[in-house]
């Protein structure tokens, strides 16, 4: 099982359309979360953040081995959210992934995620 954070930053001016994208996922909710089953991707969560005037945005993730990349998926909605992250995601600034320092994830509830 691989639990990460990573921080990526928005592009500069791109705040708006990086909203508008945040939309796009909760509005089509139900086409996100069953692309998550091909991804093995049990949670999936974003986060914003401004830091010195600018904009970042943190995906925390919990997901299981062998899943699909989103790039290699041929469903709409994740060719969408792709579209969104060339437009709105800085492709200069290295992202910046968290160390895991504890899991805390129940026995019972990693054996429901397998």
């Amino acid at each position: 099982m691989l639990v990460e954070l990573t921080r990526f930053r928005v592009k500069e001016g791109k705040m708006d359309k990086a909203r508008e994208w945040i939309a796009f996922l909760n509005e089509h909710l139900e086409y996100v979360l069953l692309t998550l089953e091909d991804e093995k991707m049990y949670v999936e969560t974003i986060f914003h953040e401004t830091l010195d005037g600018r904009d970042y945005l943190y995906w925390y993730s919990v997901q299981g081995e062998g899943g699909q990349d989103v790039q290699e998926s041929a469903h709409w909605v994740d060719k969408k959210h792709l579209d969104y992250w060339e437009e709105c995601i800085d492709p200069t600034f290295r992202p910046v992934d968290l160390n895991t320092e504890v899991v805390m994830i129940p026995k019972r509830i990693r054996q429901e995620m397998r």
